[in-house]
């Protein structure tokens, strides 16, 4: 999930954030629909509790060729509108925004939520592509996904490998990034620091990161039963306050499924310790990043309170990678899967970047 250098403590609660207004977004050069009301701070999204399976689908599906993808993504909203891109994380799919992107769309913008590579409908064109992972490579699929829709700029929304991703496109290209929305921070990973141990407490959180370093968590991992047991542990142990149902943990587990889904887990993870190789023409991509660069678009970064990856000290660990326009807000008691568990809280924090 997040960069362990980001992480050091097991658990680190922050102060609720405050409650914001949902005003309406600067509108696309042609008039996008008039926006409903938007739903009261901590009122549930459209379709009722974000645990009960509730709405199940989005607008719309498709497929599109892009770089060395055949990517699955939902749609919705006006295709003349301002685009949000949300991108999900581990272990999750693109339901992770089943309500933030009706909440977007009537705010009259143009939302796009692809599965990642590995997930999903998402395919790899080639049998002889590596099933690669790596950070560089993730990021450049989400290039590929906006220059295969046309799109120049976009807000960038994410969590996890969402996050990541998102901050490592308004790292390196700015210039297609109109906004960033970050859960957890800065998450843009340097392999060689994660070397060094963290406190005992915070390597227990981890523990699937170093299963998933041994043959076991790799034959875990392949076994369809196992891989869903795993992976829903993981929804519990991050995310303690939510209530999440049987229906809503297989709408997502489904995503699963994808038969590159094993090697794309496994090679993310290991390649993030340091235990598996990239490919070589991400190098010089990978060396930007394992310098930290700067991210200068406006941007809102979350912490969930109650996600034990959370860092202590509401956002100051971080900060200084952050040199624009800047907003941050802790939200007290929501876990890991911030989009699905506070949709209404996200759909506030991409509308404050925006405006920034």
């Amino acid at each position: 999930m997040i960069d362990r250098r980001t992480f050091t403590k097991a658990v680190g609660f922050g102060a609720g954030a405050s409650a914001l207004s949902l005003a309406a977004p600067p509108q696309s050069a042609q008039a996008a629909p008039a926006a409903p009301a938007a739903p009261a701070p901590g009122a549930a999204g459209p379709a009722g509790p974000a645990g009960s399976a509730g709405r199940t689908g989005f607008a719309r599906t498709a497929q599109v060729r892009a770089g060395v993808l055949d990517v699955g993504y939902a749609e919705d909203g006006p295709a003349d509108g301002p685009v949000v891109v949300c991108l999900h994380g581990w272990p999750y799919d693109i339901h992770s925004y089943v309500d933030v992107a009706p909440l977007l769309a009537a705010q009259g913008y143009r939302v796009i939520v692809p599965y990642l590579r590995g997930h999903g409908t998402t395919r790899f064109l080639s049998a002889r592509t590596p099933r690669n992972a790596q950070q560089a490579a993730v990021a450049l699929d989400v290039v590929a996904l906006m220059d295969a829709l046309g799109i120049e700029r976009a807000v960038l929304a994410g969590f996890d490998w969402g996050s990541r991703t998102a901050d490592i496109v308004a790292a390196l290209w700015p210039e297609r990034v109109k906004a960033l929305v970050s859960v957890s921070g800065y998450l843009i990973t340097d392999v060689a620091k994660q070397r060094e141990p963290l406190a005992a407490a915070a390597e227990h959180t981890w523990w699937y990161q170093f299963y998933f370093a041994t043959e076991r968590g790799r034959l875990a991992m392949e076994d369809r039963d196992k891989r869903r047991a795993l992976c829903r542990l993981v929804w519990e142990n991050v995310s303690p306050t939510w209530a999440f149902d049987d229906a809503v943990f297989e709408r997502t587990a489904v995503a699963f499924d994808n038969p590159d889904y094993p090697a794309i887990v496994i090679h993310n993870y290991r390649w993030r310790l340091g235990l598996a190789e990239g490919e070589h023409r991400y190098d010089r991509l990978e060396q930007r990043l394992a310098a930290r660069p700067r991210i200068a678009v406006p941007t809102v970064t979350l912490d969930p309170g109650r996600d034990p990856f959370t860092a202590p000290g509401d956002g100051t660990g971080y900060r200084q990678y952050f040199t624009g326009p800047y907003l941050h807000r802790t939200l007290a008691d929501v876990g890991h899967n911030l989009p699905q568990e506070a949709p209404d809280a996200f759909v506030r924090a991409v509308l404050d970047a925006d405006r920034l």
